[in-house]
């Protein structure tokens, strides 16, 4: 065991093995993966604190055999330990499996919090030590052996508690404004799709039943459908393409300079199957090869690879080639195209028509010619009327939350250190 050595009167230094009740490492196994069971949690989704949507599961049965090394429990730290090296997250309760290069972390009871533990992981000095133990040239990584002599900040467990509980407030708003996020987004798409996909003010209609819209919005719907080679439409609706609604914003920059500090937005920094684009970085102040867009651009994601990329620019910037920047014809179609660019058929549409080898991409003569059906222009403004605030709240929230992570981040070396005591908290906030 590490040798302590005081940092303050009442903060010491500890070796990580020190104050351990448990640490599950299962690198060097791999286990039997399935598309659906318990949730296999990978170091590809750590990130930003969190875990992300997993997207490899094990079966239920390979549960116990696989888990054999140790049970993950409610408040365990997971710390990744190579590619990406130092990313942190704390486990919620759910029942989950750990993969490869995943070390799961339990603080002694009584002696290290463990949110407090997530909090000290991801701060400068501790990550500035798992770099300087790590190993490799092309991917660093670290050894459970060095990752044990890590040395911690360790105030009294009084003092853990009331740090853990300052820092998580912040991130249990951010959370939840991703939460929130979420469910903003699937009022949207839900009430699209019953307005343009499955046609039910229509079907109701049909049907002879109460549509349950306001009499103004509902009188916009006929009631009555018509074969099309689209298959059967509203009355009187028109068939169309994607190319009729939307277009590809060329503002491509060449070698023009750009402010350094102008938003950058690459595929990495865009979430799947999400239109809150929350991440963006700067740019390198040189323009070439970048596409310009504007805020609420509707940006795409075009490599196969990485496809269900597709969501709302919360800022003017600058984005990668390997992004489209699709914008509507009119404002009044904004809510529609989004809806459309973003959705499971129209992706799986520019998926199969993607060209190339290694990295197949689509394009936007690929997505311009989507077939689609084209509502009376009228009924398209009442759905944006209804939607845009939504999306106007979501790019709300998206600020509010880095904000509250600049805020995170700025007080987190500084009460993990001990540089600012519990005490003089109000008036950190305030600076």
């Amino acid at each position: 065991m590490a040798s302590e050595s005081v940092c303050t009167a009442d903060w010491h230094s500890l070796a990580l093995e020190s104050v351990m009740e448990a640490i599950i490492d299962y690198r060097g196994k791999s286990p039997r993966k399935t598309t659906s069971g318990i949730p296999l949690i990978t170091a590809k989704i750590v990130k930003g604190g969190r875990i992300l949507p997993p997207d490899e599961f094990i079966a239920p049965e390979d549960y116990d055999e696989w888990m054999r090394r140790g049970m993950p429990k409610s408040g365990d730290v997971v710390i990744t330990t190579e590619a990406p090296l130092g990313e942190v997250a704390q486990l919620d309760g759910s029942k989950v499996a750990l993969a490869q290069r995943l070390i799961a972390l339990r603080g002694k009871t009584g002696t290290l919090d463990n949110t407090f533990l997530k909090f000290m992981l991801q701060s400068k000095g501790v990550q500035d030590e798992l770099k300087s133990r790590s190993t490799g040239t092309t991917v660093s990584g670290i050894r459970q052996s060095e990752l044990r002599l890590i040395q911690l900040p360790i105030p009294s467990i009084g003092e853990q508690r009331l740090i853990a509980n300052i820092l998580g407030s912040l991130d249990d708003k951010i959370e939840l404004n991703r939460k929130m996020n979420e469910t903003l987004e699937a009022m949207a798409r839900a009430l699209f799709k019953s307005w343009f996909v499955d046609f039910d003010p229509v079907r109701a209609k049909v049907e002879g039943r109460n549509i349950g819209l306001p009499e103004a919005i509902a009188a916009l719907f006929p009631d009555s459908f018509e074969e099309s080679d689209l298959g059967d439409k509203p009355q009187g609706w028109a068939n169309g393409t994607f190319d009729d609604v939307a277009e590809n914003s060329r503002i491509t920059m060449r070698v023009e300079k750009i402010p350094a500090d102008t938003p950058y937005i690459g595929l990495d920094h865009m979430p799947r199957r999400s239109i809150a684009l929350s991440e963006w970085g700067k740019s390198d102040g040189l323009a070439s090869g970048k596409a310009a867009f504007n805020a609420k651009n509707i940006l795409f994601g075009k490599l196969r690879p990485y496809f269900h990329k597709v969501g709302i620019a919360p800022v003017d910037g600058v984005c990668s080639t390997d992004i489209v920047v699709i914008v509507p014809k009119e404002p009044d179609w904004y809510g529609f195209v989004l809806q459309h660019a973003s959705s499971d058929v129209f992706v799986a549409y520019t998926n199969s028509g993607s060209t190339g080898t290694k990295m197949p991409r689509t394009s936007w003569a690929e997505m311009a010619r989507y077939p689609l059906v084209l509502p009376p222009l009228q009924l398209v403004q009442e759905f944006n009327r209804i939607v845009a605030p939504t999306y106007d709240q979501i790019i709300a929230l998206i600020h509010e939350s880095r904000t509250l992570s600049a805020l995170r981040d700025a007080l987190l070396p500084k009460l993990i250190s001990g540089e600012i005591r519990l005490k003089g908290i109000s008036t950190a906030v305030a600076e």
